[in-house]
C-alpha cells in the first residue's frame, strides 16, 4: 500500500507595516503654510511625526492644519514671529507642552524683496529686513532649540537656505548674503554641539527655483508672465522646475535616523544648475 504523504503548510508571515521614517518625532516647520513649507510638514507628518507648523501671518493657518489633519496627522498652529526672540521661546516652549518634546527643526521660512536694479541702490531698510529673517530668524531658532535637545537625547535641524548662497545673481546682494550666512552658521553651530556631545545634527538644504506663488510671480516681473515658467526651465539642464516635494525629501531624510553620520552637510537640490 503506498504511503500517503502530507504536508503541512506554514503560515505566511503576518506582514508588519514599516513605521515612518520618522515616527516618534516632534517636528517644527517654519513658514509652514506655505508651499515649501506646507510639503515639508506634510511629508513629516505621513511618515509618522508630530507637528507644529509656525507662521508670522495666521490667515492660512486653517487651511493648513486640516490639509495636514486630513491626512491623520496630528498637528498644532504656533502664531510666530522668526525675527522676534521672546516669540521664539514661546514657540519652542508650545511644541513642547503639546508634545512633551522637540526632535526636528526645520528652519523654513524667509523672504526675498523684489531686487534693486544695481547694487548701489540696495536700500539698507530691505537688507536688515531680510537678514533678520533669513538669518536671524536661523540663528535664534537654531539656539532655542539646542538648548531643548541637548537635554532630551538630541535632535535634527534642518536650514533651508538656496543656491543663491553659492553663486551672483541679479540684485541679489542681501537675499544671497543671508543665504551664505545660514550656509556658513549651519556648519558653525553643527561643529560646535557635535563636539559638545549633544547628540544634534545641524544641515542645510539648498534648494533651486522651486514651483511657488512666490517664484512664479517674481519671474513673470522678470520674465513676462507668458515666459516665466519655461524660462526658469531653461536655467536647469534637467529642463524642468523644482516641486515643493523635491525639497520636503530631502528634509525627510535629513530629519530620520537614515542620516545619523550626516552632519554640517550642504544637499543641493538644484537639478544640477550650479554645475551647468
Amino acid at each position: 500500500m503506498a504511503t500517503l504523504h502530507t504536508h503541512t503548510i506554514a503560515p505566511a508571515p503576518v506582514r508588519k507595516e514599516r513605521p515612518g521614517r520618522v515616527a516618534g518625532k516632534v517636528a517644527l516647520v517654519t513658514g509652514g503654510t506655505g508651499g515649501i513649507g506646507q510639503a515639508i510638514a506634510l511629508r513629516l507628518g505621513q511618515e509618522g511625526a508630530r507637528v507644529v507648523l509656525t507662521d508670522i501671518n495666521p490667515a492660512l493657518a486653517a487651511a493648513a492644519t486640516a490639509a495636514l489633519q486630513s491626512q491623520g496627522i496630528e498637528t498644532i498652529f504656533v502664531q510666530h514671529d522668526v525675527c522676534d526672540e521672546a516669540s521664539w521661546k514661546a514657540a519652542v516652549a508650545a511644541a513642547c507642552e503639546r508634545f512633551g518634546q522637540l526632535d526636528v527643526l526645520v528652519n523654513n521660512a524667509g523672504i526675498a524683496l523684489p531686487p534693486p536694479e544695481s547694487f548701489e541702490l540696495t536700500r539698507f531698510e530691505d537688507w536688515r529686513k531680510i537678514m533678520s529673517v533669513n538669518l536671524d530668524g536661523v540663528f535664534l531658532g537654531m539656539r532655542e532649540a539646542v538648548a531643548v535637545m541637548k537635554d532630551s537625547g538630541g535632535g535634527s535641524i534642518v536650514n533651508i537656505g538656496s543656491i543663491a548662497a553659492y553663486v551672483g545673481t541679479p540684485g541679489g546682494a542681501a537675499y544671497g548674503s543671508s543665504k551664505g550666512g545660514v550656509r556658513s552658521l549651519t556648519k558653525q553651530a553643527a561643529v560646535m554641539c557635535a563636539r559638545k556631545g549633544y547628540n544634534i545634527r545641524i544641515n542645510a538644504v539648498h534648494p533651486c527655483y522651486i514651483r511657488t506663488p512666490l517664484t512664479e510671480a517674481s519671474a513673470a516681473k522678470r520674465f513676462g508672465a507668458d515666459k516665466a515658467v519655461q524660462a526658469l526651465k531653461d536655467l536647469h539642464p534637467f529642463q524642468c522646475l523644482g516641486e515643493p516635494d523635491d525639497v520636503a525629501y530631502a528634509v525627510l531624510f535629513l530629519a530620520s535616523d537614515e542620516s545619523r553620520l550626516v552632519n554640517a552637510a550642504d544637499i543641493v537640490v538644484d537639478g544640477a544648475l550650479l554645475s551647468s
